[in-house]
């Protein structure tokens, strides 16, 4: 008697291609957002962007797949001209400031005005603060640790004994460096969220250096799109997702890359 066949293996899940556009003033850190996202990389001297990158990154959300295909807009004056065309058609945005510069939330304003008068009417648009790792003091874990010999029993005696007068000398110096660096904020967490609330905006506060809140971004992004409705859309040879296929070439090549594995562990995450 023969053995019964093997079952076909299931194919593959179709991605669904999600256009999402990054707007805000010049040097706010959106290229940084959008490669720590897809390469989950950080570079500190990184070049101003000129017109616009593209990039891709797949990720899965509960039995989807989601292609991301970002467009990183450049903040200069010279090329906002430009930025319809990058936002026409766009499932979301994520309008990027800083929160050490109030002026960066203003201009922030104005990209929303634009997007919720002239984009795709069901657009997501998620206000993101970036650069909340300069308004937190460092703590010893961001610092390189050394190796240190081994101490000795007098050594151990006299940290055994210190002064209450020392402790309070450390307390001191933390106090004094939590206040240095709330004092850089110019945008108060509050008053930002008060703005996404009254403008039905997503909200989250980001470190492209650290990666805080990044991932956090695109996975809500993810979940207040309606898949099905873009799946449903762009069925058949002449659809969407067939037309757009092998778009961007070579320099989407960050489809590839893993998440941070803590991160992609949460429920309901956007994990690749």
């Amino acid at each position: 008697m023969s053995a019964p066949a093997a079952a076909p293996a299931e194919a593959p899940a179709r991605p669904v291609q999600v256009k999402l556009v990054l707007l805000g003033e010049s040097a706010v850190g959106k290229s940084s957002v959008v490669l720590r996202f897809c390469q989950n990389d950080f570079q500190a001297n990184k070049e101003p962007t000129i017109g616009a990158a593209f990039l891709t990154q797949r990720c899965r959300l509960e039995d989807k797949v989601i292609k991301f295909e970002i467009w990183d807009t450049a903040g200069q004056e010279r090329f906002r001209s430009l930025s319809p065309m990058y936002y026409r058609n766009a499932q979301a945005a994520v309008v990027v400031y800083d929160v050490t510069k109030s002026a960066s939330l203003e201009q922030a304003k104005t990209w929303v005005k634009e997007l919720q008068r002239q984009a795709n009417p069901n657009i997501v648009i998620a206000l993101a603060g970036n650069k909340v790792d300069l308004v937190r003091p460092s703590s010893d874990s961001d610092e390189p640790s050394t190796p240190t010999s081994a101490t000795s029993d007098d050594d151990e005696a006299d940290d055994a004994t210190a002064t209450p007068e020392d402790d309070a000398a450390e307390g001191g110096d933390e106090e004094g460096a939590v206040a240095a660096s709330e004092s850089r904020r110019q945008v108060s967490r509050e008053e930002a969220e008060e703005y996404a609330k009254e403008c039905g905006l997503l909200f989250f506060e980001t470190s492209a250096k650290t990666g805080e809140g990044v991932v956090e971004v695109f996975t809500e992004i993810a979940k207040k799109i309606p898949l099905d409705h873009i799946l449903a859309s762009t069925r058949g040879p002449g659809g969407a997702a067939g037309r757009g296929a092998g778009r961007g070439g070579p320099a989407a090549g960050g489809a590839s890359v893993n998440l941070n594995e803590e991160e992609s562990a949460k429920k309901d995450a956007c994990a690749c």
